[in-house]
């Protein structure tokens, strides 16, 4: 578990920052096309159902802090 629950700390016109077990990661949306052109709230609400595993359940989006760290080591993306 961890001890501090994860959450959105900033969304720009570039990407959303997320903060996860101290750690800031960015999602740009070039990588992350999900969450471009959203309501904020359904960016905002995020759970982690398990350490280093994020979904937005609004937007029926799941990510790994491996996919969110490195995403060019994962090209394929939804269209």
């Amino acid at each position: 578990m961890s001890s501090s629950p994860v959450e959105v700390t900033h969304i720009s016109s570039h990407g959303v920052w997320l903060l996860a077990g101290g750690d800031e990661l960015f999602m740009a949306y070039e990588n992350f096309p999900w969450f471009r052109d959203v309501p904020v709230g359904k960016i905002l609400r995020v759970e982690e159902p398990t350490p280093g595993h994020y979904y937005w359940p609004d937007l029926d989006v799941d990510l790994t802090r491996e996919i969110v760290s490195h995403p060019e080591r994962f090209p394929l993306r939804a269209k």
